[in-house]
């Protein structure tokens, strides 16, 4: 059997160090006391990230909006971000509000058409939001609704089609400047990275000015626009202003995505970081006290502490790190993980949502080892002292899927080296999950994988 060395010195067997998890792990039982440990360790922490082991399980999503409703109910968060684009969250987030054209639930998902719709638009958002609607309908106090915002960049030309939309409303000729600036992309069709690969090797000027230019006058006008009607025209400059940081920061994503994955990961993760913190400062002038407090949910790749893993040895940072350094203990950092089951995932960028098997874990991992422990659900706080938590501190291996499965490449696709008590404050285990379920369930999905004995077992 494979030995471990803990911080300690002494040698322990891998069943010896499951068994020392066994004993001061938080079994889970679908019960409502299930996340008490958690809600004590969050105390009065301002950020709360909840991370995924990929981006097409059932169990992480629905375990995470369970945590997010006591957040919600019994810690006062006011707001949850998301890794999504933030045009595409903003529709979601008028419909939990109340506020707009009547949208249904599922309606309000309609902007999350980019690849890959199954990350929102699944039946535990679905249910997720309905319950957000219902407890924000409940609130006699405006300032306790809770609302939804996006955190990512991808959105170029939805964010761009929002300022213009928003300024032919509250400022005419504010939009055809903007509309003259924004004309720098025109000749792309909305193909982003047919922009990216034109300026990024010099085959086009940058739009780089342009959209530096809109944004500073948006930022400087939108006092202005907020005095217009109240509290709903500071939401919506905000909304605009934020929009317009999308598109400058889009615009620097797209043109050096084609230097290297370095630089295009840190740009996205300092732009979530950027937007986390501008939300935070506006939800502040909303809130009692102004201290507002939100959770977020993204890959446990982008909220797991970076420096913990072998992509900071690289160079690379996370939303994790980022928050970490700036709100201190005032961040806490929740992963999950599982051992085996399935998952919703395509095999190439693009392709169609796929029920595939999740592989056992590899031998040597974090996943592996959590497997051995008899409670096969738990939570794991990793503050703190004891046996258990220092075993773990021995570098392993580390499973993640994104919106891509690729079984056949598994160790190469799907797994770095990472320390997890550094990486995370509380992590989630779930032994066997099964794959999220898309609103548009295709003939591809419903097919599934064969299971691995196929076809001896027929």
């Amino acid at each position: 059997m494979a030995r471990l060395r803990n911080n300690a010195g002494t040698l322990a067997t891998a069943s010896s160090l499951a068994e020392a998890i066994g004993l001061c792990c938080h079994p889970l039982e679908r019960a409502d006391a299930d996340y008490d440990p958690l809600l004590d360790l969050v105390g009065d922490a301002r950020f709360v990230l909840i991370g995924e082991a990929s981006h097409g399980t059932h169990e992480f999503y629905s375990e995470r909006a369970r945590i997010t409703r006591r957040l919600i109910t019994e810690k006062g968060f006011v707001a949850v971000a998301v890794e999504a684009d933030w045009p595409d969250a903003n529709r979601v987030n008028r419909y939990v509000r109340g506020i707009g054209d009547g949208a249904t639930a599922i309606e309000s998902l309609d902007g999350f058409k980019r690849f890959p719709t199954w990350m929102w638009r699944n039946a535990d958002v679905l249910d997720f939001i309905g319950w957000m609607r219902d407890f924000n309908s409940r609130q006699t106090d405006g300032s306790r609704q809770v609302a939804f915002y996006g955190l990512d960049l991808y959105s170029l030309y939805g964010s761009i089609d929002a300022v213009l939309k928003y300024l032919d409303d509250v400022d005419p000729e504010a939009a055809k400047r903007a509309r003259y600036r924004y004309g720098c992309f025109e000749d792309f069709g909305e193909d982003t990275q047919a922009y990216g690969y034109s300026a990024g090797f010099g085959l086009t000027e940058p739009c780089h000015e342009e959209v530096i230019s809109q944004l500073m006058e948006l930022q400087r006008r939108a006092p202005e626009y907020a005095r217009l009607d109240g509290k709903l025209a500071e939401d919506e400059a905000f909304y605009a202003q934020q929009n317009a940081l999308v598109v400058k920061n889009a615009e620097e994503y797209y043109r050096t995505m084609f230097e290297g994955k370095l630089s295009s990961w840190n740009l996205r993760d300092r732009h979530m970081a950027e937007t986390l913190e501008a939300l935070a400062d506006h939800l502040d002038r909303r809130v009692d006290g102004g201290r507002s407090k939100t959770v977020v949910w993204a890959h446990n790749s982008h909220l797991g502490d970076a420096r913990a893993t072998y992509m900071g040895r690289l160079g690379e940072w996370n939303l994790g790190q980022l928050t970490r350094q700036k709100y201190g203990e005032d961040a806490l950092l929740v992963g999950f993980s599982t051992y085996e089951g399935t998952v919703t995932a395509a095999t190439d960028w693009g392709g169609p949502a796929e029920c595939k098997r999740v592989r056992p874990a590899l031998p040597g991992s974090y996943e592996e080892l959590f497997h051995m422990v008899d409670t096969p659900d738990f939570m794991l706080i990793l503050k703190g002292q004891n046996n258990a938590i220092e075993g773990l501190r021995e570098e392993k291996l580390e499973r993640a899927i994104g919106v891509i499965y690729r079984p056949e490449t598994e160790r190469i696709s799907h797994y770095f080296e990472a320390t997890l008590p550094d990486q995370f404050d509380t992590i989630i285990h779930i032994d066997h999950t099964r794959a999220v379920e898309p609103l548009e369930r295709t003939a591809t999905w419903e097919q599934g994988e064969p299971p691995e004995t196929f076809p001896t077992a027929i």
